[in-house]
């Protein structure tokens, strides 16, 4: 995984030098899951190459309290910004206790677009194709809101609880749309369980019922393949420059 790491951060660290302006931060949207642990490792391993950043999260459960370990809050907290040595006010994550989650989702829509919208988003792939908490049946030109997770998907991060009861049942995601505005795309994927979704996002049409399809919209995507996570994809594909397999 180190490798996968590594060229995930080469690919990075390079979109955050030519979006990096003189007086500006270059905004980079982290993704929470297993896919991009290795690439936080290695960004945090090379640290003094990243400019000064703004942060944006791709997601948030709903309904936990703050401070849960298993918040995103909490894990971008762990995982991202004390690793990466990123300054907390600069993060922002969205805020899965507010009193109005409608509200909240469309007050972090406009916070993305008032910071100039993200230069670099981070992405992992879910196994029924959903980007975020984007699942199946989502608009693609859908924005930040609240939605209900699949089953699939609570069943998929009941790892992370006590108990699939525990795992909460809607969260706050960036939308299809949001992730699209993106300036540039880097995605981890890593497995064979993530195979099928993958040949799905880029190879079948571009429709709600895989949502990572949308990748197929982007002008600048760069997909990072380990373990067998390109086992669907044809041969032709594969020899693309924006798809890169890790041995």
């Amino acid at each position: 995984m180190n490798e996968l790491g590594e060229a995930a951060a080469d690919a990075v660290l390079a979109r955050l030098r030519n979006a990096h302006s003189p007086g500006t931060r270059p905004v980079l949207g982290v993704a929470t899951g297993s896919s991009p642990l290795s690439l936080y490792r290695a960004l945090a391993r090379r640290r003094n190459e990243l400019p000064p950043l703004r942060a944006f999260a791709l997601d948030e459960y709903l309904g936990l309290p703050p401070g849960h370990s298993e918040s995103y809050a909490e894990v971008v907290r762990r995982e991202i910004v004390e690793p990466l040595a990123l300054d907390a006010g600069h993060v922002a994550v969205p805020d899965g206790s507010a009193a109005d989650p409608e509200r909240a989702a469309a007050g972090y829509e406009a916070a993305i677009a008032a910071a100039g919208g993200v230069d670099v988003q981070i992405l992992g792939i879910g196994n029924n194709g959903h980007l975020a908490f984007n699942e199946p049946g989502s608009a693609l030109d859908s924005r930040t809101r609240v939605v209900r997770l699949e089953e699939s998907t609570r069943q998929a991060n009941a790892r992370f609880f006590a108990s699939l009861d525990e795992v909460p049942t809607h969260a706050l995601t960036q939308g299809l749309g949001t992730i699209r505005a993106a300036r540039s795309l880097v995605l981890l994927a890593s497995g064979e369980a993530k195979a099928d979704a993958l040949a799905a996002a880029l190879q079948g049409p571009v429709t709600e019922q895989v949502p990572a399809s949308i990748l197929q919209l982007h002008p600048d995507v760069t997909i990072l393949l380990a373990d067998g996570a390109g086992a669907g994809l044809s041969p032709d594909l594969l020899s693309r420059s924006t798809l890169v397999p890790i041995p």
